[in-house]
């Protein structure tokens, strides 16, 4: 007799009642929850699962004790008609009574019916269950099954709200472990980021224009019996969403909290929008930007698989992630004739050479002159301004009238919506809040992964080729000048030492060098050389000491070794860095799926460096498909003042952004920089955080009265990055040129306000360890999705040891995290780097292979490739969200992952949008009076009332749908070609009332996902008393001048 199969989905018993949750038998649960008296059918129908313990009760085992199960006993036995053997009866157990089972039917039973009615009459389901039938796991019962679930085709009655028992009102269910509340596809909202506007195309469609979905999980890559084991998306019902709490202090605290969440959300999106750095922006996501050198042409010949066919185990298909992109099978259109004749005559004229073999001869399939002619000059016109801003005009009436296109925040704008954001950050209840949310997300995911775990292995094992040596993965932080390790390095040095020892390399007080010459005067030979005579790793001597790290830079701790070989600026030209780079860009294109963004340095010393990089990067044909460019700034106008270079720190700004609006104004004077910064995605701020910043000033001076030895604070560089970034983007765009992004490293060490100053104005950031110090700030990361480059080996030698890392956390609580090498020179002792950050991780903590790959998507998703490379990556629809953005046979994450992710994600924006509508609000909470002359305006609004200006755009006005967008898809806005209209600030009495409105200066009583019964208890006895303390509490931190409130 073979064995019988049995399932191993998790079941649930109610009532003598088996219910399989992973089944697909929906309308027979359905049947059993609504009509449990109809116990002889379901039974019947229950064993047919074939698990013991899920069987309806027996002869044997019911009237032999003598108890009324509510089954007819002269039945014959299930299990003998079955053919089962008398040892499969149910029989009580230590961990199973089946008598005891019976006799909880009803009342258990009735209740769950009742609670899923009066659910299901409150939230108004009926409207959407047609297309969106509930997940068989969850407990809402939906009309369309009920219908069905009638005894002999008669549906059973609707209850009305009021009918319901007072047990049944207040009844809550147990919460059954997987099992959510599904978001609906359908819904009239969907939320949004401030760098993703849209979760849909860039076309602004957004989700719109997608059909429903009415499974959370594609049927060609899950298996039948465990559809929707997947599921945690949602909290449980009363306790995660607070949605049946009716308590007026309750109510009016989460308000607060959820209001001053959405008022730091609603100033980011508006500096994003701003400065165009969210997706979409960049013209080189059009799918028509043309990328050269163009990308290597795929190993694989046969025809590409249809985009809409997934988890075929053909041979095709298994191919269907090329290196490039899929070529254009499509028939072309009529209209389409004078666009490809365009295309072909450009293509004859260019006639671009042969394409060379990845990891051979690189840089010969680059050849400037097809890059010509360049675009002509602009009729725009650029100055700086006496705020250290670069300003660009139509035209010189417009420089005149002093209207630039882009109205720029000042930098007292952007100290006030700093200073709101870190007031908000400190807040007592707010951050006990975040705190317990971002727990509750790390337990979900662990719940999830408990649930899930063999399935998503079961599916990875069903996709054919793809595993996570073959996903895509991008290094999205990495400094160029330590982008080898220390053992390549070593082999370079060797080799020139005995292939050119007489190459003139140096030039010191008016003599030129040889190489033998200088490794003369450090009495050394090729031969002496070793791994530790170089002393470049950084392990033992350099936690917490920044300044022994950047000394780890110079091979044998001289300066005049890394000048020769480490340096693009140098006597030789950079020529022997070119090599060594090229090598390094052999090995990532002969691992085919290993990119790279690497971080080369302007200093802002000279306006010409800009022109020497790009000479260095072109005249030496350094590109490839795998390696993108940020250029990092350091922070060292401290050291430029004390040498004499500079007299200000206007002169920086002056040297860093004067060539980039010079180049985009008129090209062919930078024809070099030009083709250069088509590779460049972004800047980045870089020097040791942990260095004390000393304020000053009261205000901090515009640059060019910045004329101290003091170095300006990390807040202060970032905002004229920033500013001088927003207009420079705008006017590429407007040429059709590509624009950049702002990724500081932030987080490493130091101060927590340089992790608020990031959460205002960057897209994404590196390191990122202090968010463990700030949980509010956190789970704003976690709600804005921005990315997270982060480098465990390179915080466990320098400030943080490898298993107090956070990295694990924030990734099982579901922010937007990668792995990166940051300095494989220092760091790294392989040739892959990448895959050594990966492969520790993974054994340190436990990532399974479906985390991985999800890191790996991360880092994709992260980093500044085209839209086009993402799509020949990820799959074509990879900026949907879940499932419906996720193509496995690409990435080789399951879909319930990426599901998962998504309704997680979701539900905690319904809650914000929840407490944050007006509706909500006004319910529970009486309008406070109108506040007096001192609290009527903010502080910004006194500000710009003594100026005579409007004020920044409303939050609320400009932004108040930063959460939910209509499905119309008109939440998205462009940036007008004129300047910014001033848009009307909303009266701020609700929000400073509210904010008066903490019952305690301790944390919050309720919390979803926590509920402090002792704090319930006692709120009646909490009052005004405490109101008071806080808000002496509060005026001693703030000083009041003048009317307004400003920072001490």
């Amino acid at each position: 007799m073979l064995p019988t199969l049995h399932s191993t989905s998790p079941q649930r018993r109610l009532g003598g009642h088996t219910f399989d949750f992973d089944s697909d038998d929906s309308d027979a649960a359905s049947h059993a929850i609504g009509h449990n008296d109809s116990a002889n059918e379901d039974d019947k129908d229950s064993s047919e699962d074939g698990d013991g313990h899920g069987m309806g009760p027996s002869e044997d085992a019911g009237a032999g004790v003598g108890v009324d199960t509510g089954v007819d006993v002269d039945d014959p036995s299930p299990a003998l008609e079955d053919g089962m053997l008398p040892r499969d009866v149910p029989r009580k157990t230590t961990f199973y009574d089946p008598v005891a089972e019976r006799q909880m039917s009803q009342t258990d039973a009735k209740l769950f019916y009742q609670r899923s009615q009066r659910d299901l009459l409150k939230n108004d389901a009926s409207s959407w269950s047609q297309s969106h039938p509930t997940p068989h796991c969850s407990p809402p019962v939906l009309p369309n099954d009920i219908a069905g679930a009638g005894v002999y085709g008669q549906p059973p009655p609707r209850p009305a709200l009021l009918s319901l028992p007072p047990a049944a009102q207040s009844y809550s269910l147990p919460h059954i472990a997987g099992s959510p509340s599904r978001v609906p596809r359908g819904s009239d909202v969907a939320p949004r980021t401030a760098t993703r506007p849209s979760l849909g195309n860039h076309g602004g469609s957004g989700l719109a224009s997608r059909p429903p979905t009415d499974r959370l999980v594609r049927e060609e890559s899950i298996p039948g019996p465990q559809l929707n084991m997947e599921v945690p998306g949602a909290a449980p019902i009363g306790i995660a969403d607070a949605s049946e709490d009716s308590d007026a202090h309750v109510t009016a605290e989460l308000s607060v909290i959820f209001k001053n969440i959405q008022q730091v959300l609603d100033i980011r999106h508006k500096y994003i929008r701003l400065s165009l750095q969210r997706d979409g922006d960049n013209p080189n996501e059009d799918p028509s930007w043309q990328i050269y050198p163009p990308p290597p042409e795929p190993a694989w010949t046969d025809p590409p698989p249809d985009h809409h066919t997934h988890g075929q185990n053909t041979g095709p298909n298994s191919m269907s992630s090329s290196m490039v992109l899929p070529p254009q099978l499509s028939k072309p259109r009529a209209n389409d004739s004078i666009a490809s004749e365009h295309d072909s005559s450009r293509e004859d004229r260019k006639n671009f050479p042969k394409r060379r073999k990845a990891g051979q001869n690189i840089g010969e399939d680059f050849d400037m002159d097809h890059l010509l002619p360049l675009p002509s000059a602009s009729e725009f016109t650029f100055r700086l301004d006496e705020n250290g801003v670069y300003q660009v005009f139509e035209n010189t009436a417009a420089d005149a009238a002093n209207t630039p296109v882009v109205g720029v925040p000042t930098i007292k704008d952007f100290y006030m919506d700093l200073e709101k954001i870190l007031l908000v950050s400190s807040d007592g209840p707010s951050k006990s809040f975040a705190f317990r949310r971002l727990q509750y997300l790390e337990g979900k995911f662990k719940l999830y992964a408990l649930l899930n775990e063999y399935q998503e292995t079961a599916d990875t094992k069903k996709v054919p080729h793809r595993d996570f040596y073959n996903v895509r993965k991008v290094d999205t932080h990495v400094h160029h000048s330590a982008c080898m390790n220390q053992k390549h390095l070593l082999r370079f040095i060797k080799s020139k030492m005995k292939k050119c020892p007489d190459e003139y390399v140096l030039s010191r007080d008016g003599k030129n060098l040889t190489l033998r010459e200088v490794f003369e005067s450090i009495n050394l030979t090729a031969y002496d050389l070793s791994i530790d005579t170089l002393d470049m790793h950084a392990h033992t001597d350099s936690f917490h000491r920044f300044d022994k790290f950047n000394l780890k830079y110079n091979p044998i701790g001289e300066s005049r070794l890394r000048t020769i070989f480490l340096k693009t600026d140098n006597h030789i030209k950079g020529r022997y860095l070119a090599e060594i780079t090229k090598e390094v860009i052999s090995d990532l294109e002969s691992s085919k799926y290993q990119m790279v963004e690497w971080r080369i340095s302007i200093y802002g010393r000279s306006p010409d460096e800009w022109d020497k990089l790009a000479a260095w990067v072109v005249d030496n044909k350094l590109f490839s498909h795998n390696v993108r460019w940020l250029i990092q700034i350091p922070r060292l106008y401290d050291v430029f003042k004390a040498s004499g270079l500079m007299e200000s720190y206007e002169q920086v700004v002056r040297n860093i952004f004067q060539p980039l609006f010079e180049v985009t104004k008129e090209p062919e004077k930078h024809p070099k920089l030009h083709i250069f910064l088509q590779r460049v995605i972004g800047f980045d701020s870089v020097d040791d955080e942990s260095k004390v910043e000393r304020r000053l000033f009261k205000k901090f001076p515009v640059p060019k009265e910045w004329d101290s030895q003091q170095n300006p604070p990390y807040s202060y560089w970032i905002y004229y990055l920033f500013s001088n970034m927003t207009s420079l983007n705008f006017w590429r765009r407007q040429r059709g040129f590509n624009t950049f992004l702002l990724r500081p490293h932030c987080g490493e060490a130091g101060d927590v306000e340089h992790l608020a100053v990031a959460l205002l104005c960057s897209h994404s950031i590196s390191h990122g360890l202090l968010l463990r110090k700030v949980p509010l700030l956190q789970y704003i990361f976690y709600l804005e999705q921005i990315g997270i480059a982060m480098s465990p080996l390179s915080n466990n030698a320098l400030f943080l040891a490898y298993e107090r890392n956070p990295f694990i956390q924030y990734f099982r609580r579901g922010l937007n995290v990668s792995l990166s090498t940051d300095d494989p020179l220092q760091f790294a002792f392989t040739r892959e780097p990448l895959m050594e950050e990966y492969a520790v991780a993974a054994q340190i903590w436990k990532l399974s292979p479906v985390d991985m790959c999800e890191l790996a998507k991360n880092s994709v998703k992260q980093s500044g490739y085209e839209y086009s490379i993402k799509q020949s990556w990820l799959g074509d629809n990879f900026n949907l969200p879940g499932a419906e953005g996720n193509k496995m046979i690409k990435t080789n994450i399951p879909d319930r992952r990426e599901e998962y992710r998504y309704q997680t994600w979701v539900e905690e924006h319904r809650m914000i949008s929840k407490y944050t509508s007006s509706n909500e609000v006004d319910q529970s909470i009486n309008p406070p009076p109108a506040p007096s002359a001192n609290t009527a305006a903010g502080p910004d609004e006194s500000e710009y009332k003594e100026s005579g200006r409007h004020g920044p755009s409303s939050t609320r006005a400009e932004t108040s749908s930063s959460h939910v967008d209509a499905r119309s898809g008109t939440g998205q806005s462009t940036i007008p070609g004129s300047p910014l209209p001033a848009v009307q600030r909303e009266p701020s009495w609700p929000t400073d009332a509210l904010q008066n409105m903490h019952l305690s200066s301790h944390e919050p009583r309720y919390v979803p996902g926590m509920m402090a019964r002792a704090s319930r208890r006692d709120s009646l006895l909490r009052s005004s008393p405490h109101e008071s303390d806080d808000a002496a509490s509060s005026r001693n931190n703030l000083r009041k001048n003048g009317g307004r409130e400003e920072p001490t």
